[in-house]
């Protein structure tokens, strides 16, 4: 696990500082931002990010069909509206280095600081704790925060046994259809790990994380993911 601010992490990774929004100053299609000049688009993405604009939210409301919604603090995240505002082309795979319950209980912890879309159990039962739209504090890194949707597992690193069939192929046919309805390439450029997120001491999903197989399981996953999405729009 780990945090926007970096107290998930044993260390704060080194984050380009944010724009605030309150020194926006809109006119002429860019804008003036302490003293620097922004792009139209960047004026459109910021805009796009004002609570006022964002279509309403519904409490409960699911983007993996099969999961259980068990809110997050809004501590441990921040409202946004993806992808418009920023691009998702990420997944992220963390363990969570305990159980279920436990991941449950210090998501919704305000202290925590921390926490991810989804988080996978050990018979591959899912539970949605974040909207996809909106950025979840789990790299220690915010632009991939921002660029990312984080999935924890059930387990620890050290205990090979954790990582079950049925976590395997649940947390695949999530990642497939994270995949299909964003359009991200299942690869391992963009389907990664937490410990190889730029600035994270993590190690997780650990050594015996079993990529080849993982990967083959999201694969074979994807045309059913893609044909629930086409037929969502439809």
């Amino acid at each position: 696990m780990g945090s926007e601010s970096g107290r998930g992490s044993r260390k704060k990774p080194a984050e380009k500082p944010n724009m605030t929004r309150r020194a926006v100053l809109i006119g002429g299609g860019a804008a003036v931002v302490g003293g620097g000049i922004w792009a139209e688009e960047e004026i459109r993405r910021l805009w796009r990010g004002m609570p006022w604009v964002r279509p309403p939210r519904k409490e409960g409301e699911l983007d993996f069909a099969g999961a259980q919604w068990v809110s997050a603090n809004a501590a441990n995240w921040r409202l946004a509206w993806r992808p418009d505002d920023y691009e998702i082309d990420r997944v992220v795979i963390h363990v969570v280095q305990g159980s279920y319950a436990t991941a449950l209980k210090v998501f919704r912890d305000p202290l925590h600081k921390a926490a991810t879309h989804y988080v996978v159990r050990k018979d591959g039962h899912v539970a949605q704790m974040i909207r996809e739209y909106d950025v979840a504090y789990h790299c220690g890194n915010r632009s991939y925060n921002e660029r990312s949707i984080g999935i924890e597992h059930e387990g620890f690193v050290d205990r090979p046994k954790d990582l079950t069939d049925a976590m395997y192929a649940g947390s695949a046919r999530l990642t497939a259809d994270i995949c299909a309805r964003h359009g991200i390439p299942v690869d391992r450029e963009h389907i990664v790990g937490h410990v190889e997120i730029p600035g994270t001491d993590h190690t997780d999903p650990g050594p015996h994380w079993d990529w080849d197989r993982y990967m083959k399981l999201v694969g074979e996953a994807l045309p059913e993911a893609k044909r629930a999405a086409e037929a969502r729009k439809a």
